[in-house]
């Protein structure tokens, strides 16, 4: 399923994986010290949009497919290794940094930052072990 150099059977595996962390990271791991980081109460993060969840299913699409473009235009073979090393210098040189700038300056919480930070690290290394692993 490639088309114009992506494979985009991976990219959609990655991008629903991506989407059932978030569910896992937010709701079973870090809600509530999520919420208390970020200031919010039970009743409104219930009250929140369902807008919420396309937004961030389009997200963790577009996300998985650029990451998909970024893995197969480095230099060498796609693999489970080149995908998980990729996902990681790309958290590290625009998700954690721009996370960092904006909560800095927004003088929101450390705790916030870390629970926010951490879920986009560990998306973005399981989409790229899929996409290592299905190829680009």
């Amino acid at each position: 399923m490639s088309f114009a150099g992506i494979n985009y059977l991976a990219v959609f595996v990655a991008a629903i994986a991506g989407f059932m962390v978030g569910g896992v990271w937010y709701g079973a791991l870090f809600g509530e010290r999520w919420m208390k980081a970020a200031g919010l109460s039970n009743e409104q993060v219930k009250g929140g949009s369902p807008l919420s969840f396309v937004v961030a299913g389009l997200a963790d699409f577009l996300m998985a497919w650029m990451l998909a473009g970024v893995i197969g235009h480095t230099a060498g073979e796609i693999s489970l290794v080149k995908g998980l090393l990729v996902a990681l210098f790309v958290w590290l040189g625009f998700v954690l940094t721009t996370n960092g700038v904006n909560n800095s300056f927004q003088m929101r919480p450390l705790a916030l930052t870390i629970i926010d930070a951490g879920h986009w690290l560990v998306v973005l290394l399981v989409m790229g072990a899929v996409v290592g692993l299905f190829g680009v």
